[in-house]
């Protein structure tokens, strides 16, 4: 049951992050470090950030902030220097007392669900939101936007040539045969994701054929059955739910009725790790260099 409601749970945040318009408040003046692209925060460069985003938590270390970041949320697990920490907020009911308590001059979050910005901001706390991403290109913006507002425009800089770098040439010359088909999973009760969501995107490029497209109009975060894909009949199954759901290529196959699939026929399901596909930040790479290896090896 808390493995269901921990699942469910993700997949809603999911949801609703890539929905989440980007603004937060906060005062200006000319000697303060201003983000304006979709994100309105001003500070001087800040000395005390709280992340209660995990992405953006991968993305300040990245940029050489780390220094900089004094608790993180529970999912922060990466890199060790946020682990070494030892703070476990939460990022999905934040703890407006809790987070205070750390007298953070910028706090960071992926959504506002709960009003956190409004209500840190009436402490005086800048807040900056860096919701899901709809294309890599915001994922980057997302980068530089961080640079400016800690101090590290270089770095960011520096990162995004190195990540823009990376995928081109993970993906240069890889096209699946015309006509391959995928099931990207999120959790075990088979809810996907389409071609308008972040991941979806990555994949299109990649000559993909999403086979959760068009299953419920106006959600791009659907639920499929498995009688609709057994019949759909995936050339490549991704498995975003190896963490949270113990899912495995062997789990797939021992499915009752996939193991016609020509996905798990061809052993063209991919493991992937969960923190990695569910964030938008550095590790992107990693990530897409799987999904051209999984495309690569298609008979």
């Amino acid at each position: 049951m808390k493995k269901q409601l921990r699942t469910s749970v993700r997949v809603v945040a999911l949801a609703i992050a890539s929905f989440t318009l980007i603004t937060a408040c906060g005062s200006s003046s000319s000697s303060d470090t201003t983000v304006a692209v979709d994100t309105t925060v001003a500070v001087e460069a800040p000395q005390r950030i709280v992340s209660l985003s995990a992405t953006a938590t991968e993305m300040l270390y990245a940029i050489g902030a780390g220094k900089q970041v004094i608790a993180v949320d529970e999912y922060s697990n990466y890199p060790a220097d946020a682990v070494a920490l030892g703070t476990k907020l939460n990022a999905f009911e934040p703890n407006i007392e809790a987070i205070a308590a750390y007298t953070p001059d910028l706090v960071i979050i992926s959504n506002d669900m709960a009003s956190v910005t409004e209500r840190l901001n009436a402490l005086d706390i800048k807040v900056w939101v860096g919701a899901a991403p709809a294309t890599i290109d915001d994922a980057y913006a997302q980068i530089t936007q961080l640079g400016a507002a800690t101090g590290h425009s270089d770095e960011a800089s520096q990162l995004v040539t190195s990540m823009k770098d990376g995928i081109s040439t993970a993906i240069d010359g890889v096209k699946a045969p015309a006509g391959t088909t995928y099931f990207y999973e999120l959790d075990n009760t088979y809810y996907s994701v389409t071609s308008k969501t972040f991941i979806g995107s990555l994949l299109s490029s990649l000559g993909l054929t999403n086979i959760a497209d068009g299953v419920e109009a106006g959600n791009d975060y659907p639920q499929l059955n498995a009688e609709a894909l057994i019949k759909a009949n995936p050339g490549i199954i991704f498995l975003a739910d190896t963490k949270c759901c113990a899912q495995t290529a062997a789990t797939v196959a021992a499915r009752p009725g996939w193991s016609s699939i020509a996905a798990v026929k061809n052993n063209a399901v991919i493991e992937l790790d969960d923190d990695i596909s569910s964030r938008w930040g550095p590790r992107i790479v990693d990530l897409v260099k799987q999904f051209a290896d999984a495309v690569k090896a298609l008979k």
